[in-house]
């Protein structure tokens, strides 16, 4: 059955030239996350990764190249910090918010201030990180005094967002799904084997074991939750009659948005922190000691699970607030004449479907959230710190992203069974 199916993809040119474009580009990005900017000691890099581990999971949340100090060492965080700040606007400012009426125009110009907006926040956050894992290595990774060494490396590490944005553009493009979700996936799928061999390292075959139970227990309820969606019955008024449908709201609506914002904001008290402890105040060293003792994903304390908890769950009702517009769908339904049994059209209809999406974002943002957070709590009762094969962030996108491929490549393969039909 899987040979067949195979087959049947290879057979079909231009599937087969989609999923060969793919995987060139990911060769590429893959490429790039080991080219190091230069004068820069990766020893000592290495060494912080091991010690820090917040970093190397920001990192894989971004598709950075954090491990070896690449080139495109901040990878899409600058241009995911920029969609955050957009998305705001939506709701800041009012001309924003009526462009989403004229889709074409407003995806247009979305787009191109989010490009815009992503180079200097790519330029600033370079020196930030730059200064911050220097920092951590006692100022042994890179002449932060030198302004030419900084300048040349801040430019090199903007240039690398920019060009792994116009990479995964072009994925999108060319390719059969998501160029974010294909480079983050990728970026996650490369941290399972030096988790694999950390087990096989500390002969810890036990642990390893149930860690392994676990991961494919977590798969199961990602890809049911994934697929799961509410039907809202509709009926549309035809001169013949009437004739039933549905409109169908998806339980998962915010996807991995919500940890990727959660993360964002819960690693910044450890940055922050790390930044004070090491200064000359009193005062400064001991908020910074604070920060570090209660934000550290090292050794997180119940505070920092509790927080990130809550976060995961207020972006994810944030970001569907924004995303689905119950007003417009209401509209539409109306539009073509059909109604929700036992709702009126327009206004009720609107807030109905907004208590249906409430009531499944609660079900998806507390799943979400405990799949983030639940490492930590495990590490609290066993008392050590657990590493999964794959964080259940990790986990959460590859599903996602494997769901997404499997749909496109069928609709490929129906559309060429079609097309032999014209």
């Amino acid at each position: 059955m899987i040979l067949s199916t195979l087959q049947s993809i290879y057979n079909i040119r231009d599937l087969r030239k989609k999923i060969i474009a793919v995987l060139l580009l990911i060769l590429v990005y893959r490429f790039l996350a080991v080219v190091p900017i230069p004068g820069v000691n990766t020893a000592w890099l290495s060494a912080i990764i091991e010690w820090q581990r917040w970093l190397a999971f920001f990192s894989a949340l971004m598709g950075g190249g954090l491990e070896n100090f690449s080139v495109i060492l901040m990878g899409l965080s600058p241009y995911i910090n920029a969609v955050i700040i957009i998305q705001l606007l939506w709701v800041i400012v009012p001309k924003i918010w009526q462009l989403q009426k004229e889709w074409e125009q407003w995806q247009k110009v979305i787009t191109r201030y989010t490009r815009w907006l992503t180079l200097p926040l790519a330029f600033l956050q370079s020196y930030g990180m730059i200064v911050l894992l220097n920092s951590l290595a006692s100022n042994s990774i890179i002449d932060t005094n030198n302004f030419t060494v900084m300048l040349t490396a801040m430019t090199i590490a903007t240039a690398g967002t920019i060009f792994l944005m116009w990479l995964w553009e072009v994925m999108t493009e060319y390719g059969i799904s998501n160029g974010i979700s294909l480079i983050i996936m990728a970026w996650v799928l490369s941290m399972a084997p030096s988790a694999i061999m950390e087990y096989v390292a500390s002969s810890n075959y036990t642990l390893f074991a149930s860690i392994i139970l676990i991961t494919l227990a977590i798969i199961y309820i990602i890809v049911k939750f994934t697929e799961w969606h509410r039907r809202i019955p509709i009926i549309y008024a035809k001169t013949w009659g009437e004739e039933k449908s549905f409109f169908p709201i998806k339980i998962n609506q915010a996807g991995m948005i919500p940890i990727i914002f959660a993360v964002s904001l819960v690693t910044f008290p450890a940055i922050i922190g790390q930044v004070l402890a090491n200064s000359n105040g009193q005062t400064a060293s001991r908020v910074g000691s604070f920060m570090l003792e209660n934000f550290s994903m090292q050794n997180p304390s119940w505070l920092f699970i509790l927080i990130y908890f809550l976060l995961v769950v207020a972006f994810s009702f944030f970001y569907v607030s924004i995303t689905f517009n119950t007003e417009q769908v209401a509209e539409n339904i109306q539009k073509r004449g059909g109604y929700i049994p036992g709702i009126r059209p327009g206004e009720e209809t609107a807030n109905y479907l907004q208590w249906v999406s409430n009531r499944l974002n609660v079900f998806w943002g507390s799943f979400l959230a405990l799949i983030a957070v639940l490492p930590f709590v495990m590490g609290k009762f066993l008392g050590q710190s657990v590493t999964f094969i794959i964080d259940g962030a990790g986990l959460i996108i590859i599903v996602a992203v494997i769901l997404d491929l499997i749909r496109r490549v069928d609709w490929e393969m129906k559309m060429f069974d079609y097309s032999k039909y014209k």
